[in-house]
């Protein structure tokens, strides 16, 4: 500061002393320099949790004012969105009755080397605005997100849940979130999360002119809600008894399956009623998906959790990043939003083979890292995937009327669009039929879903009760060999199947991981030759079969 200058703070004597009035027309701090009052530069800064991929991370917006021409800039490695929030909160503090400083306005995102991505750091640069130009006050420890309509409105945000549960673990006394995203941020305990529905009812919160009561989790409740309503029931397929057990085989392991079959054999059908036949998602299990669907923007207007296990079904035509994930800044793909649920890929032989090759990592390590020259994200991919397909360009290829019109290689090729390492992926691979006049004209439903779903519960009771926490498809080569122990025969059954059958070494263990599941069902400790051999049936299936 100048010789001779002071800061004018309403008072006489030596120290210096700013003037705040509460009804002040320009409430800024006040510098008078020989009798002339300029601005002094003042910092203040608000909170805000940052997510990227589902990794999360403190920003301060840091906000200085200081004098000048009238400007507004935002740096700290901010995109698009971002940069457009100046517009947004200089119509949002103008509309609600805030005064907007004539002066130079700073805004920095710190840390500067961390990529800024989203609308939600409109409230936050907002109410550090307002702290640095004297107009809110309040201590720190106050985090705050949430997009600004211009009339100073709020709208909700993508990764709510992700940025309350960073929230929780910094310690941070309270989260300001739109009033929409406020049941979502309930969901973490331990943290005070406060839905506002305008920029100026946040300042009334932060400065305790209004009381907002915190919300309380209803997690458990809507679990339960969700566990009334109807889902589609297996007792509308006819037929297909051998893909029936495959499903409730793949229900009870988690195991990946791959139905082959003509048009109309049931194959899109049997797969939506899958879901069905898995128990319902755990309160842990629902967060955890939630976590990925807010991240990827996919709740619903005021939802709060994903109450059933997702089941997507993307179009053939999808690219390699829209089912694996990616982006300039990675987002999650459909094997992501499908974790903990389905991933049904219908015409499988008609995806990109790029895009299928890029299933590997996620079937073998139930997570897909995401690399991309400006960030790297990690999501989560478990989902049950179901691959259904034609056996061959018609898809009459295999029918005992010979009715196929391809020509000669034309099926293996069409099947080979599945790539070896890809196919030998799949735990369960099971030939569909044409349905015979006795099934299209069977009187009565078939087995229902719930009676399915009774056996399915009480093989993850019988995995409970020896004390394996994973599902039998996620076992680890050690943790199968000691979980299935063969005897003699088994053993002699096992060796002749890797000399007919051709196993690899990955091949080798899902069989046993599929033989332990079908021990389950039997409610078999051990691992019997009559299990083993049914599990052998479905690799003998295999697409790479001719015909």
């Amino acid at each position: 500061m100048a010789r001779g200058s002071h800061i004018d703070r309403g008072g006489s004597g030596t120290a210096a002393n700013v003037t705040r009035a509460a009804h002040s027309r320009h409430p800024w701090p006040v510098i008078r320099h020989a009798g002339r009052p300029i601005i002094d530069p003042v910092v203040a800064s608000i909170l805000a949790p940052a997510v990227l991929g589902l990794e999360t991370s403190t920003v301060r917006v840091e906000v200085d004012l200081r004098a000048g021409l009238p400007a507004f800039a935002v740096v700290g490695l901010p995109d698009a969105a971002v940069q457009e929030s100046r517009e947004r909160v200089r119509s949002a503090l103008a509309n609600q009755g805030f005064a907007i400083p004539p002066r130079r306005v700073v805004v920095n995102l710190a840390p500067a080397d961390l990529r800024k991505a989203g609308p939600q750091y409109d409230l936050p640069m907002a109410l550090a605005l307002l702290r640095a130009s004297g107009q809110l006050g309040g201590g720190g420890g106050v985090a705050a997100v949430g997009e600004l309509a211009l009339d100073g409105a709020l709208r909700p945000v993508a990764g709510v849940l992700a940025l309350a549960e960073h929230a929780r673990r910094q310690g941070w006394s309270r989260l300001l979130v739109p009033e929409e995203n406020a049941r979502e941020a309930a969901l973490v305990g331990g943290l005070r999360s406060v839905g506002v529905h305008s920029l100026r009812h946040a300042v009334d919160v932060l400065e305790g002119r209004v009381e907002a009561p915190a919300r309380e989790s209803d997690a458990a409740r809507l679990l339960a809600e969700a566990g009334s309503r109807p889902l589609p029931d297996l007792a509308d397929v006819r037929g297909q008894a051998s893909a029936r057990r495959a499903l409730e085989i793949a229900a009870a392991g988690r195991h990946s399956v791959l139905m082959l079959g003509p048009p109309g054999a049931g194959k899109t059908m049997l797969a939506r009623r899958l879901p069905g036949l898995l128990p319902p998602l755990t309160v842990e299990e629902a967060i955890e998906v939630t976590r990925v669907h807010s991240v990827a923007g996919l709740l619903e207007p005021g939802a709060s959790l994903v109450t059933e296990r997702p089941f997507r079904a993307p179009h053939h035509t999808v690219s390699t990043s829209g089912l694996i994930g990616g982006g300039r800044l990675p987002r999650p793909g459909e094997v992501s939003l499908a974790h903990r649920g389905v991933l049904f890929l219908d015409e499988v032989c008609a995806f990109a083979p790029s895009a299928l090759d890029g299933l590997r990592q996620p079937l073998e390590e139930g997570r897909v890292l995401v690399a991309r020259a400006m960030a790297s994200a990690v999501f989560p991919a478990g989902p049950v995937l179901v691959c259904a397909g034609n056996p061959c360009p018609c898809g009459f290829d295999g029918e005992p009327d010979g009715r196929c019109t391809c020509g000669p290689g034309r099926a293996e090729a069409y099947r080979a669009r599945i790539r070896g390492p890809v196919a030998d992926r799949i735990d369960i691979h099971v030939r569909l039929t044409r349905l015979s006049r006795d099934d299209l004209m069977q009187r009565g439903p078939a087995e229902a879903s719930a009676l399915v779903r009774a056996r399915v519960a009480a093989a993850e009771a019988v995995r409970f009760a020896r004390g394996q926490a994973v599902p039998n498809a996620l076992l680890g080569a050690a943790a199968v060999r000691r979980q299935v122990a063969l005897d003699p025969a088994g053993r002699a059954l096992l060796a002749q199947a890797v000399e007919r059958l051709g196993l690899s070494g990955r091949g080798y263990d899902r069989t046993l991981r599929v033989a332990r599941t079908i021990a389950d069902l039997a409610d078999s400790a051990r691992v019997a030759p009559t299990h083993l051999a049914e599990a052998l049936s479905y690799r003998a299936q295999s697409i790479r079969g001719g015909r």
